[in-house]
């Protein structure tokens, strides 16, 4: 019998789909109980710029 996840992944059995499901929920429950003081969205988007820039310099010099 197949099970799916809510992403569309199919799971063998419905014993794994439960498994993964509570699985997830207690990531998301992690997450949302988590005290740590989140990082701005500027200074994730400014890495990311520049770990992009750093690949691009990259396949360049290949």
């Amino acid at each position: 019998m197949d099970a799916s996840f809510s992403s569309g992944i199919q799971a063998d059995t419905e014993e794994q789909a439960d498994s993964y499901d509570r699985w997830f929920r207690a990531k998301v429950q992690a997450a949302i109980d988590d005290t740590s003081p989140g990082i701005p969205h500027d200074e994730v988007m400014a890495e990311m710029q520049a770990l992009i820039e750093s690949k691009l310099k990259k396949g360049d010099a290949d």
